[in-house]
């Protein structure tokens, strides 16, 4: 037993290495020792059936991963919370043929939970979508994913897709893009082969469609989801679907579409804040590079990127892999300074974007606040007076619906609002705007003054 001991104390090392401190005391501070080695699995005893769950979903593979690295015979480790759990127990054993089965998923099998990392911006949504994972088709049916571009909505959705397939190789999951969606349907009407069609979408157990904004003006695709929707829906079939926005703000919907997403459960993603960041950038270079060449990678020169690009991950990501391979070609070692030569022309186009943007939304909070004999500062301040909180409310709406800016963005431009205070201002305005003619009339005026559309 003492070996193993060892081996557990060595992997909790590592997972602190790995994981941000608040995760690591969450998940494995509790967990110091070992319950029992048998038949090569080593167990570990978890208080309850959750935390079990959410280590097995998001971490276990990871942990093995580590384990077979540092060991030199194979060993599982599992996570209990009943000894009765340890009789009769056979490791898990790879199925090549689910090769096939996932071709036909469109999924992409690194999207999991074991590599989504999770912070304060998005731990509701992926302990929703566990929930989900585990029980599709009966718990938060439809599940709509919401969030601005680059925050993981796809990688959340296809995790529930993987989970499912790897726990039941014989389910039918269908990731696709709206897009994609309104193509097969295209070439279906077109080429009178919609029996192939229904095939497709109307006979699986989960269907995952992703950024269904895109289906917007698309009537009769829109006409033929609503009745894939129903007929998976009252089989008790899981849908889940991503858009960049809430439901109630999709534009050129149908009131039914909308209103059936609203049946079951939204959540957002927000936009993660440094210390999420630099944990993601962490996980990329752990993915990206040899164990050796991560090691010789300053914390500074992942907080130099993360404090550069801070709404959108994917982008984030891309320019650690360019920094990353410009200090490689270049051999070069990594530091601040190498980094910040690697990445300075893309963060040099950004500010200048960046300052074009902001003069526009300054025009905006400016206007307002001229139209309504308020301040600027009066504006964007913490005063929740009707006097203020109108204009703030028209200013906010404006800068998303006429620059379609990310909500956690104009948080930031009103005192760091959070998003969901923005949310909630621009759907009010929203819902005004087709019954009070008042309102109207003076977001009208506003409009003109800016000289926009």
């Amino acid at each position: 037993m003492d070996i193993y001991e060892n081996l557990w104390q060595r992997i909790l090392g590592e997972l602190q290495q790995i994981y941000a401190p608040e995760t690591y005391d969450d998940i494995f501070r509790n967990l110091t020792s070992i319950y029992k080695f048998f038949n090569n699995n080593v167990y570990i005893m978890v208080d309850d059936e959750y935390t079990k769950k959410r280590i097995n979903m998001m971490y276990l593979k990871k942990i093995n991963s580590i384990a077979n690295k540092l060991h030199t015979d194979p060993i599982n480790f599992l996570f209990i919370n009943d000894q009765s759990e340890i009789v009769g127990y056979t490791p898990p054993t790879t199925n090549y043929s689910s090769l096939n089965t996932y071709a036909s998923t469109n999924l992409n099998r690194n999207h999991t939970f074991n590599n989504f990392i999770v912070g304060s911006s998005n731990n509701f949504a992926v302990k929703v979508a566990m929930i989900v994972a585990e029980q599709p088709g009966t718990a938060h049916n439809p599940l709509y994913i919401f969030g601005d571009v680059g925050l993981g909505k796809t990688h959340l959705m296809q995790s529930i897709g993987n989970y499912v397939v790897e726990k039941d190789i014989n389910s039918k999951v269908l990731y696709v893009s709206a897009s994609q969606f309104v193509e097969d349907y295209y070439l279906a009407t077109r080429n009178k082969n919609m029996i192939n069609f229904y095939e497709k979408y109307r006979t699986v157990d989960i269907l995952l469609l992703d950024d269904v904004q895109l289906m917007n003006r698309a009537d009769r695709s829109q006409d033929e989801f609503f009745k894939v929707f129903d007929i998976m829906y009252n089989a008790n079939k899981q849908i889940v679907v991503t858009s960049d926005r809430p439901a109630k703000e999709l534009k050129d919907f149908s009131d039914r579409i909308i209103s059936r997403f609203e049946w079951g459960l939204s959540i957002d993603i927000g936009v993660p804040d440094l210390k999420h960041r630099i944990e993601i950038l962490k996980s990329k270079a752990l993915s990206i590079c040899e164990p050796s060449d991560y090691s010789k990678i300053p914390t500074e020169c992942l907080e130099y990127i993360a404090t550069h690009f801070t709404s959108n991950i994917r982008e984030m990501e891309g320019a650690l892999s360019r920094a990353l391979t410009y200090c490689q070609i270049s051999n070069l070692e990594y530091n601040v300074d190498n980094f910040a030569e690697a990445l300075e022309s893309l963060i040099s186009s950004r500010k200048v974007g960046d300052s074009m943007d902001e003069n526009n939304y300054a025009k905006i909070q400016s206007v307002v606040s001229d139209y309504y004999s308020i301040t600027v500062d009066e504006l964007i301040g913490k005063n929740r007076s009707f006097k203020y909180t109108l204009p703030r409310h028209i200013a906010m709406y404006l800068i998303k619906s006429v620059y379609d800016v990310p909500y956690s963005r104009i948080g930031d431009m009103f005192g760091g609002r959070d998003h969901t205070s923005v949310i909630s201002a621009f759907n009010k305005i929203n819902d005004q705007l087709e019954i009070d003619t008042e309102l109207k009339k003076a977001v009208n005026d506003i409009v003109k003054k800016l000289g926009v559309e």
